[in-house]
């Protein structure tokens, strides 16, 4: 029994690492789509926030999203600040899978994944410290409610048909990416975007960095959804590795397939943000899918991230790196999906999915539009013409990522 315990604890802390490790993937893929003006600013906003995730999760996060029945209602609850440890907390009394401690750090990670998505929608002409403020108060508030209304036994889990969300489509890809909608609206495009003769793409600066960063993602995506299984069970955590990997394939290809047909070239940056989309897609049922399900769940959200890019482009929402393409279209995607595909498909679960969509979306969209607002109205959100043609690099940090070479930036 001490020996099942320990491994599945151990697996449970490897799971960490990995999610750790897309963080860096994040970074990656953000200063590769991005223009190299701008490669500091990117990589400090995702060194940062983790640190931001660790410790607002560490003081109040972790116990607004996990109350406990004392302290648990529907909606909210909150069982006080800090990490006190409860009885028995590095045994099995309290968790058969892992101790306190490790339950703590592995959903940690997790928090800091919604400021990181909204880092890449508003990058490039977002002051610093209104997107550090914007975090604290994103992570260390909205996603811990939102989390508690079903992963701390919240409403959501209490309807007649339970809303489902394995690892986080809905509870954490569609709040970064309802945050970074909003942070791109009230920002405004970048200069030069869009211009009377209609949409100037705006190229990153180092793909290959950009194809290092996806690979990292799907590499941390193992823990990412083979750590939700919450213990090292063989037959439940090889399934949704196998699942994981199906879906993200199939995005590669469902966003391969549209966007030549539309563009008539292959693009890799859409093949990237397909094989995410089919990341994200997956995760709310990875653990309820077969292998042919998985692939066709993928193969759609590669295929919405082509036509989500052209749409947010054609209202003129700029999104550098496609983060509201595939982190909200794939997050609703994903989280319908559980309804209508798998073990649990039917018609009460799709509605108990809608539910928990349109939810979380009032939700997240009313609390990150209160604290952009409220910061463009006071203290300014964006940086001036100036700063961001000159690049945010060496206006907000006094240094540049290249200095030895030239760039056309």
């Amino acid at each position: 029994m001490q020996e099942l315990f320990t491994v599945n604890n151990l697996w449970m802390m490897m799971a960490t690492i990995l999610v750790f490790i897309m963080h860096l993937g994040f970074a990656s893929l953000e200063a590769g789509l991005t223009r190299s003006k701008n490669t500091v600013n990117i990589l400090f906003k995702n060194t940062i926030i983790p640190g931001i995730g660790i410790l607002t999760y560490a003081f109040v996060g972790f116990n607004l999203m996990y109350p406990g029945g004392d302290y648990a209602g529907a909606f909210f609850g909150f069982a006080g600040f800090g990490l006190p440890l409860p009885e028995g907390w590095d045994t099995s009394n309290y968790n058969e899978g892992y101790t306190f401690f490790t339950d703590f750090i592995f959903q940690a990670m997790f928090a800091a994944t919604a400021a990181t998505i909204v880092s890449g929608a508003v990058a490039e002409r977002v002051k610093l410290g209104p997107f550090i403020t914007f975090s604290i108060l994103y992570v260390a508030i909205c996603y811990p409610i939102v989390g508690m209304w079903k992963w701390g036994g919240g409403f959501l889990n209490t309807l007649e048909t339970p809303f489902y969300d394995f690892a986080g489509s809905n509870i954490v890809h569609s709040v970064g990416g309802w945050g970074a909608l909003i942070g791109a609206y009230l920002l405004g495009p970048r200069i030069g975007k869009y211009t009377e003769n209609g949409m100037k793409a705006i190229p990153g600066h180092n793909i290959p960095l950009a194809v290092i960063g996806v690979f990292l993602l799907w590499f941390g995506w193992f823990g990412f959804n083979g750590g939700s299984v919450l213990s090292a069970s063989p037959g439940l955590v090889s399934k949704v590795f196998v699942t994981t990997s199906i879906a993200a394939s199939a995005g590669a290809f469902g966003a391969l397939l549209i966007s030549y047909l539309k563009f008539k070239t292959y693009d890799i940056t859409m093949v990237l943000n397909g094989i995410l989309a089919g990341l994200v897609g997956i995760t709310a049922g990875a653990d309820q899918m077969g292998v042919g399900e998985s692939a066709i769940i993928g193969f759609i959200g590669g295929g919405l991230v082509v036509f989500g890019v052209v749409f947010f482009d054609k209202i003129k929402i700029d999104d550098p790196v496609g983060a509201i393409s595939v982190h909200l279209v794939g997050g609703i995607w994903g989280t319908l999906a559980v309804g209508l595909f798998g073990d649990l498909a039917g018609m009460s679960q799709v509605i108990s999915q809608l539910i928990g969509i349109a939810s979380v979306g009032v939700f997240c969209v009313a609390f990150a539009w209160i604290i952009f607002f409220t910061m463009k109205k006071t203290i300014g959100i964006r940086v001036d013409e100036k700063e961001e043609t000159e690049g945010l690099d060496i206006n907000e940090h006094a240094m540049r990522a290249y200095p030895d070479f030239a760039t056309k930036d």
